[in-house]
Parts: C-alpha cells; structure tokens; sequence
C-alpha cells in the first residue's frame, strides 16, 4: 500500500454510509407510491427554488468556485500593477485563509491533497495581507512548501509570478518568444495548435516573457526554498533523442535568441500580439469570459505602454472585479469564470423536465435571453473552419470569440422543450446553432468543445505547459451531448450523428464507463453518453447499455447515492468511488433512467436519497467538486449543478424522457 501526496494510505475510500408539438409521451406512475410522492415533494421544492433564483432578464448563475490561486494571483496583480488597497486585500486574505487544510497546505478540491503550486501562491499572497512568516499557519504552509520541493518544484506560472517580483529568475523559466504568432497554421506549435483557453494565456505571455519586467519584492521568500543559497538546482536532461530532450534543447536555443533576437521582428511581433489581444477584448471588457487571460492580457498590454487608463485597460480591470463574490462573511472569492449560459439552459431543461409548462413565462423569458446571446460572427474556431456560419453559444456573458459545443448543444436541447410565441425566431436559431456544430464535428467523427481536431500532442510536451490540459481533443461527454441535440432535432440517422455514435460505442471503457473530460469523471461521462445513445434509437437492450447500467449499480453507494473523488483522473480505481452528490446522482439517475431502469431498485434507490438529503429550502448541499476545467489539474465546484440535475433526474422519474420529434430519415 503505498503513500499519497497528502499522506493518506492510498486505499480506496469506503462506500458512503447509507412548430407541430409532438404528441405527449404516455406517463405510466413511476415506482412505489411513498417514493413517488417523496419525489414529487422534492421536485416540487427544487422548482420553486430554482424559479425564485432566476435573474430579471431571464438567466440562471450559480457561483463557480474553483481554488485560491484565483485569489492569489488577484492580489498579485494589483501588486504589480499598484493598485492593490487595503479592503480587498483584507477580504481576499479571509478566504485564502478560510480554504487552507488544518496540515498546513492548500487543496486544489474539497478534501483534496496538498497542492504546492497553490500553497506557494497562497502563503505570497497571505505574505503581502501581512501575515507574518512565523504565525503558526504560514510556518506550517511554508515547511509543508520546503517537504514537498519548495519553489523549485512548483509550476511554471507560479514561478512566472514570482519572476514578475525578482522572487525567481526570468533565466530559470522556459522562454516563449513572442515571434510564435507569426507561426503558420500547418505548422507544428502554431497558437492554434493549443485549446482556446491556452491560446489566451500563451499569446499575452509571449510578451511577459519577451520583456521581463521585474517590480521590487516587498519582502523575500527564503522560508519556501528547500535550500536558499541554491533554489534552482539543476535538473537533468532528458536523451536528446527523445520528445523532452527535444524540446529542453529547443528551450535553450530561445534562451540564447533571447539575448539577441532581431530586434525589428522583436518589434513587430510585439505590435502583433498586441494587436491579437485587444481584438479579442469582450465587450465587458474581460477576454473570453475568464479571468486568467484577462489577467495576463492586462500585464502585458500595460508592459507594451497602455497606460492604467487607457480605455482597453480600464475596461479589463473593471472586468476583473465582475469576477469577485463577496460573502456575508466579509470575505471575497474570485471566480475563474462564470456560467451563465450553461446554468441558463441546464435550468430550463430541469425544469421542463419536472413538469412546468412549455409556455411559462419563466421559460419563455429564459429562451428570449438565450437567443439574444447567440454568437452571429466569427472567432477563433473559423481558422479552421473558414466557411462555415457562425451561430453557436458560449459558455460565459459576452464571449464571442469562443462558442463552444457543448453550451450549443444544450441550448438547442434546451429551446427544443420550449413553446415561444415567436417559434419561427426558435426555428432560425436552431437551424444556425445546428449547422455550426455539424460543421465542428472533427474528423473522427467526434466532438471537441472549441476547436476542430485540436489534437496534436506536441502542445503538451512543452516545458512551458505544465499547468494542465493545453490541447481540445474530442471528448466522449461533449460528444453524447451533440449527439443527443442532433436525436432532438429529428437528425438521429443523420450519416455523421452515426459516425458520432459508432465512435462513442468504441470509447466506452471495459468496466462499462466512459471518461467525463468536463465533469468528474466516469459517473459523467456514463451520465452523459447514455441518454444520448437511447435517444439516438440505441435500444436499451443494446449490450453497450446493459454494460453501463451494471456499472452504474455495481458502484452505487450504500446510502443509494452515488459519487465520484477527483482522484479517479489519476487513479482509475477511484472510478465511481467517493461521497455521494447530489449532481452525481442526478448524472447516474439519468443513465439509469435513459436505459429503461426506472423501477429497478438502483433507481429507487437513488430517488430516496435525493429525497431525504433535500434541505427545506429545497436545495441540496454539496461542498465536493464535481465539475472538471483540466482533469485533475483544475477543479470546479458550480454551486448550481447540486440544483439543475437532481432535478432533472427527478423530473425524469416522475413524468418519463422528454419527447423527441420524429426522424425525417425513418427510424
């Protein structure tokens, strides 16, 4: 039995304790009469809590929690840029310390290990609230930093943040030349190579690297290094003959480039990045609707000479503070990025589901704001996809750069359950978002979230890339949830709906699970693609399906929910494995449900738990982190998933699948 990184034994967790509407579905009653009234009580109870949280305009947000590196680079960059103030600094300082483990590191997840590159940005950002080194928390995080490596071993952006402050030396981290935007787009580690979210960071940090600014450090930091006099020991080289030896080689040529580039291209292409980033600058003033991008798009501009109040400045920073929830507490938490489309349609589809009327105002107002948040014009994703139409969602308030396939299959999926007195506006938005996922279908036949074939490997191998996933492969959760949109919109035997299909059958893993990229993990995963293959007309009986369902029970919890610890995405023996949730049960009552099981125990099961762990109000509580922004690097916990999909399955339960329109091809 070997040891963790948090020092726990490595064994597994225990089980938890115990415009022609379609004709309405037939709705035989669901289960035991005491189950179904306790699922119509609680479904009852999460419908007027979700109606009474939707905003004036029409759209749902639930917070997005993520990590307190969030709140430490927030500080650190008003450091940087002066303008740090006493208020924020104080309330950003009260939830660092709020989220630090009695041990004395920072978790990147509830319950998680200790994680060094967010303890060495928590204990900085605490060092400048004015936390002194030896109070018994900061001395328990710094040794816990020195036993586990110290700054030497943390991530690079973490040391990029400690370079912007002398703390780490601009030579001791991997040179990113801002020359890289002039790469062609065939050819290999071009900006297009990398996932949308990568792209945003890399381009605006071409031009930290290239100018490599130093502001003076308030204090010193010798307590987080395993060895001052030496902090940067060196590493050993990989062969030359392998990828890493490759690029450690290629790294140290750019260093020398550094020292005497030429100085005209320099020039120019600092002018281009520069150009690149204000172009992609939202109307709120963020960049892509997160707040990494817009951090370090703000850095550089400011080192390319926009001054703090020049309009694209202005604009940015006061995007930045849109990011801040502020607790009755006093404290302050910085989301990573916010969700309102996707809450908007998880909500409108939970709620049709449950039983409100196609017609009700809450959702018709819902559907008014989704349609005016469709993306009518081009961005990133039409460098490789150059002809195709634009009419895709995003994921955040004003982000047209970077629609994604995911939010467009749900909104469509969500539109299609509606009855909107204007139902030629539906039509057209229907029609547009449904062109535009057909055309980012990848050549495999499935779907990534941003880009087409966003595939190569080479992004990943960079030194500079050790902060998570850099690349946007096809996934199978993404992918079930178009194919589920095509099934809606009468297009299940559609030719690439079933090349779609075909390739979700072949990613399904031995034990009966599929990998969740965007939300933890295999109960995800399952909880997405078998809704989406029955829809499809995959018959329940189907031996993918009946894989699936066994699964499903097999690692059900003794208390009849289920649940799924980040870890899985490192240990496939923690698939299925943790505390139940409420969204995890709600993801693998949907599969169940899907597959025809709704009067088998494992569902009766998983009813009652919803049921009983419902608080007053009518929610569920949920601290555990079951949303995914890079598998295991990036945690998400979105407060509203514990809402939309209990739901959902509840709905589900109690008034059968929602009805689909008749394929036009046959079925």
């Amino acid at each position: 039995m070997t040891a963790t990184t948090d020092g726990s034994s490595g064994a597994l967790p225990p089980r938890a304790p115990s415009t022609t509407e379609p004709p309405a579905p037939v709705r035989e009653p669901a289960g035991p009469p005491d189950i179904r009234a306790a699922a119509e009580r609680a479904a009852d109870r999460a419908v007027r809590n979700l109606l009474d949280r939707q905003d004036a305009d029409g759209w749902w947000k639930g917070d997005l929690e993520t990590n307190v590196t969030m709140d430490a680079e927030d500080l650190l960059l008003r450091q940087f840029l002066g303008i740090r103030d006493e208020r924020t600094t104080e309330a950003a300082a009260r939830f660092i310390r709020s989220q630090q483990r009695a041990d004395g590191p920072w978790a990147t997840f509830h319950q998680g290990p200790g994680e060094l590159s967010a303890t060495v940005e928590a204990y900085v950002a605490l060092r400048l609230a004015g936390d002194a080194p030896d109070a018994p928390h900061m001395a328990a995080a710094s040794a816990w930093v020195r036993e586990n490596g110290g700054i030497a071993a943390a991530r690079v952006f973490t040391r990029i943040w400690l370079a912007l402050f002398g703390w780490w030396k601009w030579d001791d981290l991997p040179e990113l030349p801002p020359e890289l935007i002039y790469l062609p787009t065939w050819f290999p580690l071009n900006i297009y190579a990398f996932g949308c979210w990568a792209r945003q960071t890399i381009v605006p940090l071409t031009v930290v690297s290239a100018k490599r600014p130093v502001r003076p450090a308030p204090f010193p930091l010798d307590e987080l290094h395993t060895n001052p006099a030496l902090p940067n020991p060196p590493r050993p080289k990989a062969p030359a003959t392998s990828w890493d030896g490759f690029f450690q080689r290629l790294d140290r040529a750019l260093h020398a480039y550094h020292k005497a580039p030429v100085r005209p291209l320099r020039r120019t292409a600092l002018r281009s990045c520069a150009r690149w980033i204000v172009e992609r600058q939202e109307s709120d003033g963020c960049w892509g609707g997160i707040q990494p991008p817009a951090v370090y798009s703000i850095i550089a501009l400011h080192l390319l000479g926009y001054d703090l109040q020049h309009p694209v400045l202005r604009a940015g920073l006061a995007s930045l503070d849109r990011f801040a929830v502020w607790r009755e507490d006093g404290s302050r938490m910085i989301e990573a990025c916010q969700s309102p489309i996707w809450d908007t349609c998880l909500a409108t589809i939970a709620l049709a589901d449950a039983g409100l009327p196609a017609d009700h105002p809450a959702l018709v107002k819902a559907a008014d704001w989704m349609l005016g948040e469709q993306v009518v014009r081009r961005g990133d994703w039409s460098v490789r996809r150059p002809r195709l139409s634009p009419g895709g969602w995003a994921f955040e308030f004003h982000n047209d750069t970077y629609p994604d396939t995911d939010d467009t299959a749900e909104v469509v999926l969500a539109l299609h359950r509606l009855r909107h007195p204007d139902p030629a506006r539906v039509d057209s938005a229907v029609r547009r978002a449904v062109q535009w996922n057909l055309g980012m279908q990848s050549k495999n036949g499935a779907w990534g979230a941003f880009d087409v074939d966003n595939t190569s490997p080479l992004p990943n191998r960079l030194p500079f890339c050790d902060f998570g996933e850099v690349i946007d492969p096809p996934s199978a959760d993404v992918t079930a949830h178009v194919v589920e949109m095509l099934a809606a919109d009468g297009r299940a035997h559609d030719p690439r709906t079933r090349r779609a299909i075909a390739w979700l059958l072949a990613e399904q893993e031995p034990n009966g699970s599929w990998f969740g990229r965007w939300g933890t993990n295999y109960v995800y995963g399952t909880g997405s693609v078998v809704p989406a293959l029955t829809a499809a007309g995959v018959p329940a009986s189907h031996p993918a399906i009946r894989h699936a369902v066994a699964w499903l029970e097999n690692v059900q919890n003794d208390d009849g929910g289920w649940g799924e610890d980040q870890r899985s995405y490192r240990d496939p023996q923690w698939a299925g494995r943790g505390a139940s949730t409420a969204s995890q049960t709600g993801w693998a009552l949907l599969a169940l449900l899907a597959a025809g099981e709704r009067d088998g125990e494992a569902v009766t099961r998983g009813i009652s738990w919803l049921a009983e762990t419902q608080r007053a109000d009518g929610t569920w509580d949920e601290p555990y982190f079951t949303g995914t922004g890079f598998p295991w690097d990036f945690s998400i916990n979105y407060h509203l998933y514990r809402q939309v999909f209990p739901l959902t399955a509840l709905g589900r339960f109690l008034h059968g699948e929602p009805a689909l329109p008749i394929d036009p091809q046959g079925a």
